[in-house]
C-alpha cells in the first residue's frame, strides 16, 4: 500500500527525514513560468480543517529542472511530479521536459487547482494532450466540484490517464470573526482537512466504478481505518495533506495503524478489500465472516 503526501502540504527539501518515510514525494505544482502565488493572506484555519489560496506559488520549470530536481532526487524515494498551466499547450510543453528526467517517477496532472483561473480545455484533453508528449505514467488530479466526476474520470481514462489522483481541495471561504471579512486575501480558498473526506470517499468510489484505474484517495486522511475506507471505495494509494502540517509522523504511523486494521480483518494485505463497498462491503469477502459480529 502507497503511501503519499498531498501535493503542497510537505516541502521535501525542509523536512527531508518526513519525506523519506513516504513510498512516494509529490511536488508543489511546477507551472511554465515564475509565479509568486496570491497576496497574503493565504492561509485560514477553520473548525474542522483549513483554507488555502497560495496560488499555485513556484519557481517555474527551468529553475525547478535546474536547482530543485536534482535535490529531491537525493532523498532517495520515487518522485511524483504535480503539473499546473493554463492550456492543454502548457501542459503538453511540461510533460515533454519533465519525461526526459529518468529521476521523475510520475507526472500528476493538476487540472483542478480552485485557487488559479482554470483551462479552457477538459481533463480529458489537457490528458491527450500530455500523453503526446510523454510515456511516463500520468495521474490526473481531478476536483470533485463537477457535477458527474465518474464520467470526468472515464474521459481522462480514455484520453490516456494511467491513474487518477482524488480529491483536491474545494471552494470555501472563512470569515474574520470581529470584522466579518473574509479573512484570505481572495476570498474563497482551497478548503482541505477532515471535513473533506465524507466527499472524497463519494468521488473515489464514483471515479473507481466508471474507470477502474489506479486511484491516489486524498481527503482528510488522518488515521489508518481513514486510509482503509479509501481503499474500500477503490483507491489502491492514498496521499496524507493537512495532518501532516500537525503530525510530520503520520506516515510510519497511518501505515502501523492500516496493518493493524487490515490484520483485524483477516486481510494479508489492505488492498485485499479494494472497491469492496460496491460490491457488497464485508459481506463480498467469505473468508471475513468470522470478523464480522
Amino acid at each position: 500500500m502507497t503511501i503519499l503526501n498531498a501535493s503542497g502540504c510537505l516541502d521535501a527539501l525542509t523536512a527531508p527525514e518526513v519525506a523519506r518515510s513516504l513510498d512516494a514525494f509529490v511536488t508543489k505544482t511546477v507551472t511554465p513560468l515564475v509565479r509568486v502565488g496570491n497576496a497574503p493572506v493565504r492561509i485560514a484555519e477553520t473548525d474542522h480543517g483549513m483554507l488555502n489560496s497560495i496560488g499555485l506559488a513556484n519557481p517555474g520549470i527551468d529553475r525547478f529542472l535546474a536547482e530543485h530536481l536534482p535535490r529531491l532526487a537525493e532523498l532517495g524515494v520515487p518522485i511524483w511530479v504535480s503539473v499546473g498551466g493554463f492550456s492543454a499547450a502548457d501542459y503538453a510543453d511540461l510533460c515533454a521536459r519533465l519525461g526526459e528526467r529518468p529521476e521523475i517517477a510520475v507526472l500528476e496532472l493538476n487540472v483542478s487547482c480552485p485557487n488559479v483561473a482554470e483551462p479552457a480545455e477538459s481533463a480529458a484533453e489537457i490528458v491527450r494532450a500530455a500523453r503526446a508528449e510523454t510515456s511516463k505514467p500520468l495521474y490526473a488530479k481531478l476536483s470533485p466540484a463537477v457535477p458527474d466526476v465518474g464520467a470526468v474520470a472515464s474521459a481522462a481514462a480514455g484520453a490516456g490517464a494511467d491513474g487518477l489522483t482524488l480529491v483536491n481541495t474545494i471552494r470555501g471561504l472563512v470569515l474574520d470573526e470581529r470584522t466579518l471579512r473574509p479573512v484570505l486575501s481572495t476570498a474563497a480558498g482551497g478548503y482541505s482537512g477532515p471535513a473533506l473526506r465524507p466527499i472524497a470517499l463519494a468521488a473515489v468510489l464514483a471515479a473507481y466504478r466508471a474507470s477502474g484505474l489506479p486511484i491516489v484517495g486524498v481527503g482528510g486522511v488522518e488515521t489508518g481505518r481513514h486510509a482503509l475506507e479509501f481503499i474500500v471505495c477503490g483507491a489502491s494509494a492514498v496521499a496524507l495533506g493537512t495532518v501532516l502540517f500537525t503530525d510530520p509522523g503520520a506516515p510510519e504511523r497511518v501505515r502501523a495503524e492500516l496493518a493493524a486494521e487490515a490484520a483485524a480483518l483477516g486481510l494479508a494485505n489492505p488492498l485485499d478489500a479494494r472497491g469492496i463497498a460496491l460490491t457488497g462491503g464485508l459481506d463480498s469477502l467469505p473468508r471475513l465472516t468470522k470478523y464480522v459480529n
